[in-house]
């Protein structure tokens, strides 16, 4: 498996150059041949093979593999003269081995004799050929499935999980953003297109009822109870708690709001829908540019879920909720203040506080210290001043030390060299 199948590892001196070029073509042009070729064994050892090349088709006509059969025809070839055959007892026991192997054989046709090696077809060959009329077309035949299960594999359920794909990482990226910033998605294009979303999630738990799945021995599973049963004890109860409506809950106005910060935090159950994605991509691992834009893209996730818990921690610490006072060291006092835009407390009328940054400059300061502090040390023009935030900044940090390597690592390989190391000293 880890060798070409033209067999070019085991080529000599005396194999035929015109029969190597003809098993090559073979190969690239899909084509069902068969040759008679001279090859040598691992201890050097000439030996003749009747090689027959069959290509291997799937449903869609694409060749997926190619089936090679090799068979010894030594016997019926002139033997070759080397210094391993010319010892008596040597060529005795070359001639014992190969009676043995093809005793069937020997039975119908006689050796041949020739002066000198030929490459020509044997009177063997004719009698293996199987010809085009003859041989049969490999396929490999999908598995015969009811009428309401789905194959795995087919195009319909290959382009349906793409979708979910894509639909995964919107959830990825909106749910800590709503939890977080407490966001009622109050706008009726967000809430049509979350309700979408949903209802595409609940659709997905009926084809998975219905979608064939592999079992412990690679043997595909097309059995509508063992399918069901199956599906309930893996993904089912993430798949439904997913895909409940809290976008829809959390727009009317009359929700507590203890409810609504509940409604809201269930969604992140929705976030566990990406250990599916890992066996997604996983046959994209091989390709070096796949895994650079898949670290770039899990990096810009990491960073936005720590800027999501970076925005919660300083609201969270931002006002004392036991002697409604603001606490100044807080980080986003600091930046209320120096975008001026400061938090004030509205003494004649709700009697709570007020101001402060939007949400859109809240958040896009967030992603940006989360993204300094995971590639640096951060340039203080945000930083930590409670001890939660601290904290938090120091986890980040680590994450950071330990992954930014890696990206920077794998990134490398597309440059050409010299590579060039870089050493920061500090005083």
């Amino acid at each position: 498996m880890h060798r070409s199948s033209t067999c070019n590892f085991m080529y000599g001196d005396l194999t035929d150059k015109n029969t190597i070029d003809k098993i090559r073509k073979t190969f690239d042009n899909y084509e069902s041949q068969f040759y008679e070729v001279l090859l040598y064994t691992k201890n050097r050892t000439p030996i003749w093979l009747y090689m027959q090349v069959a290509p291997i088709r799937n449903e869609n006509e694409k060749v997926v593999l190619f089936l090679c059969t090799f068979r010894d025809i030594t016997l019926f070839k002139q033997p070759i003269e080397d210094e391993a055959t010319r010892a008596g007892w040597a060529k005795f026991a070359r001639l014992t081995r190969a009676l043995t192997n093809n005793r069937n054989l020997v039975q119908q046709l006689p050796p041949l004799s020739k002066a000198e090696v030929s490459h020509k077809p044997s009177r063997l060959a004719e009698a293996l050929q199987l010809g085009s009329d003859i041989l049969p077309q490999y396929k490999q035949e999908a598995p015969k499935t009811p009428p309401h299960i789905i194959l795995h594999y087919c195009t319909f359920k290959t382009t349906w999980d793409w979708v979910i794909l894509i639909l995964t990482f919107y959830t990825a990226i909106m749910v800590p953003y709503n939890v977080s910033f407490k966001t009622k998605q109050n706008n009726l294009a967000w809430l049509v297109l979350d309700s979408v979303v949903d209802v595409i999630f609940l659709i997905d738990i009926v084809l998975n009822f219905h979608t064939t799945f592999v079992g412990p021995a690679g043997e595909v599973i097309s059995d509508a109870k063992l399918i069901r049963m199956n599906y309930m004890k893996t993904w089912f109860v993430i798949d439904l708690l997913s895909c409940l409506p809290y976008d829809v809950i959390n727009a009317f106005d009359n929700v507590d709001e203890g409810l609504s910060s509940l409604f809201s935090s269930l969604k992140v159950i929705r976030l566990l829908r990406l250990g599916r994605v890992a066996r997604k991509l996983d046959h994209y691992l091989e390709y070096g540019a796949a895994v650079l834009v898949l670290l770039v893209c899990v990096f810009g996730l990491v960073a936005h879920w720590l800027a999501c818990i970076w925005y919660s921690i300083g609201d969270y610490e931002v006002i004392d909720e036991t002697t409604n006072t603001i606490k100044t060291d807080s980080w986003l006092y600091q930046l209320a203040l120096s975008i001026g835009t400061p938090y004030r407390y509205n003494v004649s009328g709700t009697g709570q506080w007020e101001g402060g940054p939007n949400k859109d400059t809240l958040y896009i300061s967030s992603l940006y210290f989360t993204m300094t502090s995971l590639t640096t040390i951060g340039f203080g023009n945000i930083a930590p001043a409670t001890d939660g935030e601290k904290i938090f900044s120091v986890a980040m940090m680590m994450v950071g030390c330990k992954y930014f390597p890696i990206l920077k690592g794998n990134s490398s390989i597309f440059k050409p060299g010299p590579y060039v190391l870089h050493i920061l000293v500090s005083n």
